[in-house]
């Protein structure tokens, strides 16, 4: 895809995805990245399809040999907008970000974002199909991992260090018997389930 856009006359081209659409808690996270051809780290690939470690490994050296920027969009933003909205968001402010404007962005997913700074193409699978769509979703991933560690120390018993705030079976246990969290999406079912028994029990 980089090829193809190169040789139709852009210079600089950024890939663009985001991470976090499903969890019932955290941020939704994008990331802009910008590879260097003379530059580009080896094993690039789609993040899910690497193992934790090796995309902690490729995000340093992405960092390091890219220009890259990571959004998070919070979840007042998410409840307020929906989670569709904040992704979009959280690309178009990753997009601004970068030190300079792309003559494209190759963004991950079937939906263009609104207010783009630059041109843009949306690629289903892209992560498959752009290297730098699949360096962003490696930047994303780590990013948006390292905050729900984070989080998990602040809220213990939910495992947001081993689920990232994803609906497993023991996070939906934890949400019953401890509650929502001011991290937790009130606009998602689940959680706002929760909180209706809650409200209906304690009136």
């Amino acid at each position: 895809m980089e090829e193809d856009a190169l040789r139709a006359g852009s210079r600089v081209i950024a890939g663009v995805d985001e991470v976090g659409r499903g969890p019932l808690a955290g941020p939704v996270t994008a990331a802009a990245v910008v590879l260097d051809p003379a530059n580009i780290p080896d094993g690039i690939d789609d993040s899910k399809k690497l193992s934790p470690g090796r995309r902690e490994t490729l995000a340093d050296l992405i960092h390091r040999t890219s220009r890259v920027a990571v959004i998070h969009v919070g979840v007042d933003e998410i409840d307020r907008l929906n989670i569709l909205r904040a992704s979009h968001l959280a690309m178009v402010l990753a997009l601004r970000r970068l030190p300079q404007v792309p003559d494209l962005a190759l963004i991950d997913g079937k939906l263009l974002p609104h207010d783009l700074p630059c041109p843009a193409q949306a690629l289903v699978k892209g992560d498959a199909r752009s290297l730098s769509i699949a360096a962003a979703s490696i930047v994303a991933k780590v990013a948006r991992d390292r905050v729900m560690v984070d989080l998990a120390q602040q809220h213990p018993g939910y495992g947001w260090e081993r689920n990232a705030g994803y609906p497993t079976a023991g996070h939906r246990a934890a949400l019953r018997n401890l509650g929502a969290t001011p991290h937790h999406r009130r606009s998602f079912a689940p959680v706002r389930n929760i909180l209706y028994q809650e409200k209906t029990t304690t009136s």
